[in-house]
């Protein structure tokens, strides 16, 4: 594991610790690198109201958002259980708003890396902002 992805690992399984799920139980940590160097990180948050809850990938953006960072450069998500956690359709087109194509997405366990992917691999042919600029 490179040291970048080291950092985005630790971030992302110490924030996976604090993820509120006392329904499915399932814990989830994301961390985000921004340009400046920057790591932002979140959890999911769990509500009674099924789906009002929040994913580990849109609490980090969103933490990115309030420190005043619009751009990812690379992103991480760590989860439970043995298979592949990889961003939910809405947190691939929430990373897609923020993420070029090439962007490199890490999926992770507990023991460490299981495989990367970029942006465009995980919402190939995806709408984003360039869409919509004349």
């Amino acid at each position: 594991m490179t040291p970048g992805i080291a950092a985005l690992f630790d971030a992302a399984l110490a924030a996976k610790a604090r993820a509120y799920v006392p329904y499915s139980k399932f814990h989830v940590g994301a961390a985000l690198l921004a340009p400046s160097g920057c790591i932002y990180a979140g959890c999911n948050v769990e509500n009674a109201a099924y789906p009002v809850g929040n994913c580990a990938e849109a609490s980090a953006i969103a933490a990115m958002i309030l420190a005043g960072e619009t751009r990812i450069v690379e992103a991480l998500v760590v989860g439970d259980g043995a298979g592949l956690c990889t961003p939910c359709g809405g947190c691939r087109q929430r990373l897609r708003e923020f993420a070029e194509p090439g962007v490199a997405v890490h999926v992770a366990g507990d023991e460490g890396l299981r495989r990367s992917f970029t942006v465009e691999e995980l919402l190939p042919a995806s709408f984003g902002p360039d869409n919509l600029t004349s």
